[in-house]
């Protein structure tokens, strides 16, 4: 067998193709464990956190009575809270992760290990989707005890809280390179992820803004996400789902070519 037909390289790893599985596996199955050593901080809390807003807004603000068109205001809530929980924990956790190996001097290990660019931004991006995606499933199951939680396109549920996470897993990923200190990623977070979060339609329908505000909304990527993901469950939307099909793909098409060049390049990673 030649050398280009063995699929063992010289580090003993196996390869399909240009593709380092074995090195991929290792890495994501290491940011997995890493945020399931603390699962009550990294799971648990985000949960408690997501109930107590539908708790406030259901409840101690009278959202209970309420509607949004003919949706009840709890089961308009619930998709926005659990796509919101998605996408916060999706970005913390490359971010988090990326800067905190940056600042202990372990990325060195990542990036001296036989692992391409092309694994290690994979290895981490799916590492934050899945804990997105997890935390959404406990909001979700929490969620449908407290409202009538419906489903009427579940493909739209899993295609937009699947590029929902992936969006922001790696955007974290882009903020872990860039960012040197933990405050960084926290301003990134606080003045970016989160404004976008609550100005795309997950408190109130956008079509009681007006004027710049609505205008302003039509390009807030988050507001597609939000709505496609609503649109699953309540079978609404107030935008065409097809457009934040595209929008997204699109998005994070050019996203993991960036994360892709970054570590390609070394960015912020070699000394």
């Amino acid at each position: 067998m030649s050398a280009d037909e063995n699929p063992i390289n010289e580090f003993g790893t196996k390869r399909i193709g240009s593709f380092n599985w074995l090195g991929f596996q290792t890495l994501y199955a290491k940011e997995v464990r890493r945020y399931c050593k603390v699962f009550g901080q990294t799971v648990g809390a985000p949960v408690v956190t997501t109930l107590m807003f539908m708790m406030i807004f259901t409840l101690a603000l009278g959202g209970s009575d309420r509607y949004m068109g003919d949706v009840p205001y709890a089961v308009f809530l619930a998709p926005g809270l659990i796509i919101m929980s998605i996408l916060q924990n999706s970005f913390a956790n490359t971010s988090s992760s990326i800067i905190g190996s940056k600042m202990q001097g372990n990325i060195v290990d990542i990036l001296l290990a036989p692992l391409g660019a092309k694994e290690i931004t994979l290895g981490y991006a799916l590492g934050g989707i899945t804990r997105g995606l997890m935390v959404g499933m406990f909001v979700l199951i929490a969620m449908s005890i407290m409202t009538d939680m419906t489903i009427n396109h579940i493909w739209a549920i899993f295609y937009f809280s699947i590029s929902g996470a992936t969006m922001l897993s790696l955007l974290g990923i882009m903020t872990g390179i860039w960012g040197q200190r933990f405050d960084q990623t926290s301003a990134v977070s606080n003045f970016v992820i989160m404004p976008l979060s609550f100005l795309s339609g997950t408190f109130y329908s956008i079509e009681r803004l007006s004027g710049i505000w609505y205008t302003i909304s039509q390009f807030n990527p988050f507001f597609y996400l939000i709505d496609g993901f609503r649109y699953g469950f309540t079978g609404q939307s107030e935008a065409d789902p097809m457009i934040g099909v595209v929008c997204l793909l699109t998005i994070n098409i050019g996203l993991v070519l960036a994360c892709y060049k970054m570590f390609k390049s070394g960015y912020k990673l070699r000394a």
